[in-house]
């Protein structure tokens, strides 16, 4: 006996009309359900710490950099110290220069960084090179965890200490 899909509607039919008219349904009450809000205490907004504009910088030029330096010049000097002196950085010599002024230089880690009356501290060389004249720099650099750098022990560096 075969059976006429034409004229009998199929069960698959009768089911996707049932779910569709479901669907319908609960669309439809969800509408009409009120919408529940729970407001409490407004909350304050959040406080912005305001953070310094400059961090790890190195305030005072010593003496022995050079009363050569310009103001320029010592700004970029200090961010090579500040790159060199960096406990996660790669202690590779850090190179700056000011083509305005002629004046250029290297700061050199010599050193591990290590830990000295709870400072982190790191030794370098730098040196200043000027039209007409060179000097060496030798000192440390020490800062408390995520403070700013201060200059310690900084000399001008003798002829055997360069090397």
């Amino acid at each position: 006996m075969r059976r006429c899909a034409c004229k009998e509607p199929s069960r698959r039919s009768h089911i996707v009309a049932s779910l569709s008219a479901l669907s319908l349904t609960v669309a439809l009450c969800g509408c009409s359900q009120p919408l529940l809000v729970f407001r409490g205490e407004v909350a304050e907004a959040p406080r912005v710490v305001e953070e310094p504009v400059v961090t790890g910088s190195i305030e005072k030029r010593p003496m022995s950099f050079g009363d050569d330096l310009a103001e320029e010049d010592w700004r970029r000097a200090r961010a090579a110290l500040g790159v060199a002196l960096d406990p996660q950085g790669n202690g590779r010599p850090v190179k700056w220069d000011n083509p305005e002024t002629g004046l250029h230089g290297t700061v050199n880690p010599t050193g591990l960084p290590y830990v000295a009356e709870d400072l982190i501290c790191r030794n370098f060389l730098a040196s200043v090179v000027a039209p007409g004249r060179s000097r060496f720099v030798r000192g440390t650099g020490c800062k408390p965890s995520g403070g700013q750098w201060t200059l310690k022990r900084v000399r001008t560096a003798t002829k055997t200490e360069r090397s």
